[in-house]
């Protein structure tokens, strides 16, 4: 089965994409946050056929709710209300900090670090590892 992953933020929702096995996590982009955000999502879950939707909540170091966090749970119930694809979340704390790490130890680093949506598509997708890895 095939799971979308979302790194939501103010300006940008960075995808990822599991391979149909669920072991390999992908980037896949990115939608820009407005009015459409939620039917983009949607719409591209269908057309990758996913069948479950992880959503990184951003907790502190201390492992509290802090403002971005409580942005994005009130994404995730508008997107559940929007949906009967599952929608699970997980924690994300560090993945914005290891997808620039890996994407500036890569040739195309340097321009990466510019382009915010490979950023934000490339922190969805060590989402997405992170949460495939540990249901081995």
């Amino acid at each position: 089965m095939r799971i979308l992953a979302l790194d939501v933020g103010d300006r940008r929702i960075g995808l990822a994409i599991s391979d149909p096995t669920g072991l390999i996590a992908s980037p896949l982009g990115h939608v820009e946050r407005g009015p459409t955000d939620i039917d983009d999502i949607i719409r591209i879950a269908g057309d990758n056929n996913a069948a479950r939707i992880v959503v990184g909540v951003p907790l502190t170091l201390a492992g509290d709710s802090g403002e971005q966090a409580g942005k994005v749970r009130r994404f995730v119930r508008e997107i559940r209300s929007a949906t009967d694809v599952p929608v699970v979340t997980v924690d994300e704390r560090f993945s914005t900090v290891l997808a620039l790490r890996l994407l500036t130890d890569t040739d195309r680093g340097r321009r990466s670090n510019r382009d915010k949506g490979r950023i934000d598509s490339s922190a969805a997708a060590v989402i997405l590892q992170s949460y495939l890895d540990s249901r081995r």
